[in-house]
């Protein structure tokens, strides 16, 4: 397998196409919230995807259980995944959304870190780090109608958010640094979504969240589609793109998911669109050009 130095169309493609689809499972979890506490369908999402990740990986032909050597990374991978999850809707109790979403975002600056250091190859450049910085401002612009001085409990929500994100980076460094990037996405996937599947529902219980109660098909259907499209599909197609192309450029897209979250939230719940929301959006896309103008990228 021959891993590729620059993003390509179809990277590029599948990264907003990935994006789209998380912002939409935004809109999801609410909806399904009315029947399902939030920790509860994460855990469920993720034993649904088991399933459909075990007989996808059968009708293939890829073996699950060949010895690799991906053992210890894969439960590492794992535990990091299940704790991020834990993190992020633990810290929705203390902190509103738009705050979380702000801090969850600094994501992408812990993999640039991480494989700059690890993978010297994939290091950005100061215009790289600039684009970056660039995507990022328009995160908090999008939100920036709804940030204000936070009082405590605000503020151990934020921390929780923020430690969420550095989980969510060192995941994506650990599988681009181990053998996790040379095996198949479905191993990869099986292992974060296995474990995660075993935390989060005793998790849910210890935090006292009600679990399923008066779930309607709506809610179903949400659910359906957040273990589906979401921890199934997309996820095993964002393992793939790892192991193939640069880290640190892949994980600045996620930029967009927030986006895609409002427009998609205003679209489908009502929820209001901010002035700020078109002056996000070219920020965004500016900083995602930035990071991927080869140029001067090593400037």
């Amino acid at each position: 397998m021959q891993r590729k130095t620059e993003l390509d169309a179809v990277a590029i493609g599948l990264m907003v196409l990935l994006c789209a689809l998380w912002g939409f499972q935004q809109v999801t979890i609410k909806v399904a919230n009315a029947g399902i506490s939030p920790l509860m369908q994460a855990g469920f999402r993720s034993a649904v995807a088991v399933v459909l990740v075990t007989v996808w990986a059968g009708a293939r032909g890829i073996r699950l259980t060949a010895r690799d050597g991906s053992l210890w990374p894969g439960v590492a991978a794992g535990l990091l995944f299940a704790i991020e999850f834990g993190m992020i809707y633990w810290g929705l109790t203390f902190t509103n959304a738009s705050r979380a979403v702000v801090f969850i975002y600094t994501s992408p600056f812990v993999v640039a870190a991480g494989v700059h250091w690890l993978v010297p190859s994939e290091a950005l450049g100061r215009w790289q780090v600039a684009g970056l910085i660039c995507a990022f401002t328009g995160i908090v612009t999008a939100f920036a109608d709804n940030l204000s001085m936070p009082d405590g409990r605000q503020l151990f929500g934020d921390l929780l958010a923020f430690g969420a994100a550095i989980l969510w980076g060192a995941t994506t460094v650990v599988i681009r640094v181990s053998c996790l990037s040379r095996i198949t996405a479905a191993k990869t996937l099986l292992y974060q979504l296995a474990i995660s599947a075993i935390l989060l529902p005793p998790a849910s219980l210890a935090l006292g969240e009600s679990g399923i109660h008066d779930p309607t098909a709506l809610t179903w259907a949400a659910l359906i589609y957040q273990s589906v499209v979401v921890a199934f599909s997309s996820y095993l197609v964002w393992f793939w793109l790892i192991t193939r192309y640069p880290a640190g450029r892949l994980a600045a897209y996620s930029f967009l998911t927030p986006l895609f979250g409002i427009l998609f939230g205003a679209l489908f719940l009502g929820e209001r669109i901010t002035p700020f929301l078109v002056a996000a959006m070219a920020l965004v896309t500016a900083g995602l050009w930035m990071v991927n103008h080869s140029v001067a990228a090593k400037a």
